[in-house]
């Protein structure tokens, strides 16, 4: 059994409950599965915007592209 949480509700939230619940969802369901649906969200996002200054480190893309030519001279044929 996991840790009790206890919150207190503004209107948004409440609103929020209301619909997350409204098809019998018990709330600690609902909230549970809100916040790792917002964690998923998250890590989502930090990945998207590390693979974008990825994308735009000319740097990193140069050196990648020089190990990818080296590679190519280690190919078996």
């Amino acid at each position: 059994m996991g840790d009790t949480i206890t919150f207190r509700a503004d209107e948004d939230t409440a609103r929020a409950l209301v619909v997350l619940t409204k098809d019998g969802t018990p709330v600690s369901t609902a909230v549970r599965t809100a916040l790792i649906d917002a964690a998923r969200r998250r890590a989502g996002a930090t990945l998207r915007a590390e693979a974008a200054e990825l994308v735009a480190d000319e740097q990193d893309r140069a050196e990648a592209a020089q190990l990818l030519r080296d590679m190519e001279t280690l190919r078996a044929w």
